[in-house]
């Protein structure tokens, strides 16, 4: 391979949750009960993610709120909760994504181990390789409808990538995704003019993307999540997950899962076309109108963009399909899981739409790559998965401009 210099600049967009949060309390905020008083402002603070911020109900109550975004329906579009400012450190650098905790420094939904295989071909950051973390609680909306917080960060990353493009000769650049991360570069890439993508962007290669939603999405929902920690009580964080506007966006699109049941319950069954009755029956009423106005309609906007594209997934992973409750229409009990093929969070469905919703589109070049055993996470660093992505790096490098 040639000197690292002479590599097409790389562009790492992460997932949701991939990349670090600061946090600062204003003298507005109210924390939730039954915390007694407000905490004292003391400026800017990690809050995704430091454990330490977890250790009891209070504490877990306190995070959850100060994370959580509400819904504006008046300005149309969603915020932080009063008294709470919000910020992305490192942007254009990869330190905000190779670690949640650099404390702990644990890297199972990170990517260091992924930009140690970048580095090791050549690539030095802020040099020919960056990092676009952002605040992945928001998303964009469809139509019409504003969306100040996502639709900053994609013209952000269009100044990083023209920057990068810049410094490296005026080469296009590679971008390279996880998971949440691709759905945002697709809509960056179709809201740009043909000639900006063809003057600035070598190759997407989008890794675990869900682009048709995920089914275990629905069980975050009802049930939230430990975020893989013991003493974290998952319908405290139920909370937290339901007034992530991101998560609206990741639930089953009806484009790919049509009307087969996903929840199963004994009063009826609720399936990707049914989202909207599925989120009053769980009591988040407050998330059907920014679903049915914003989200839904942004399901359709899939359209090819006319750069070579590479979706590298995990498949042969037991994936969540259908959750059955038996419960007479309650939800906080751990229901029975169906699964099927996939990464262990996304449906191969989902991870495989482009190609049926490409499928009229014969000029645009795609490309799936499998890798049988790959996780969602694991696949960046797991090392037979890492090995794949690297070599399709350098295949992306090395076919002429």
């Amino acid at each position: 391979m040639a000197a690292g210099h002479e590599l097409h600049p790389l562009v790492l967009v992460p997932g949701q949750s991939g990349n670090q949060l600061e946090a600062r309390l204003t003298e507005d905020y109210r924390p939730p009960p039954p915390a007694l008083q407000a905490p004292q402002a003391a400026g800017w603070f990690r809050i995704w993610m430091d454990r330490s911020l977890l250790l009891d109900s209070v504490a877990q109550r306190c995070f959850a709120h100060q994370l959580s975004l509400f819904y504006d329906p008046d300005a149309d579009d969603f915020r932080n909760v009063p008294g709470v400012d919000t910020r992305v450190p490192f942007f254009g650098s990869t330190e905000g994504l190779r670690f949640l905790d650099p404390d702990r420094k644990d890297s199972s939904i990170c990517m260091d181990t992924l930009v140690k295989s970048l580095q090791e071909i050549g690539y030095q950051d802020s040099l020919n390789l960056f990092g676009a973390p952002y605040d992945f609680r928001y998303s964009l909306a469809a139509g019409s409808h504003p969306s100040k917080v996502a639709t900053q960060f994609l013209q952000d990353l269009r100044e990083l990538v023209e920057q990068a493009s810049k410094m490296n000769g005026d080469r296009p650049v590679i971008i390279l995704t996880h998971s949440y991360g691709g759905l945002l570069t697709l809509h960056l890439l179709n809201r740009n003019p043909s000639w900006w993508c063809r003057k600035f962007i070598k190759h997407f290669i989008a890794l675990s993307a869900p682009w048709g939603g995920i089914v275990a999405e629905m069980f975050t929902f009802t049930s939230g999540d430990t975020m893989g920690m013991p003493l974290v009580d998952p319908l405290i964080i139920r909370e937290l997950f339901r007034r992530t506007e991101s998560n609206l966006w990741l639930l089953p699109s009806p484009k790919t899962f049509g009307d087969r049941p996903l929840v199963v319950t004994r009063d009826r069954n609720y399936s990707a076309t049914d989202m909207a009755e599925f989120l009053q029956a769980i009591g988040f009423q407050e998330g059907v109108k920014p679903y049915v106005s914003r989200i839904l309609p942004l399901l359709e906007e899939m359209a090819a963009p006319g750069v070579p594209v590479t979706c590298i997934i995990g498949v042969g992973v037991d994936t969540p399909e259908t959750y059955l409750y038996d419960g007479e229409g309650k939800f906080d009990e751990p229901p029975e899981v169906v699964s099927g093929d996939g990464d262990g969070l996304v449906n191969l469905a989902s991870l495989l739409a482009l190609e049926s919703e490409w499928s009229d589109a014969p000029e645009q070049e795609l490309k799936v790559i499998k890798i049988p055993n790959a996780t969602h996470a694991g696949i960046l660093t797991q090392d037979f998965a890492v090995r794949e992505i690297i070599r399709q790096v350098l295949d992306a490098n090395s076919v002429p401009a």
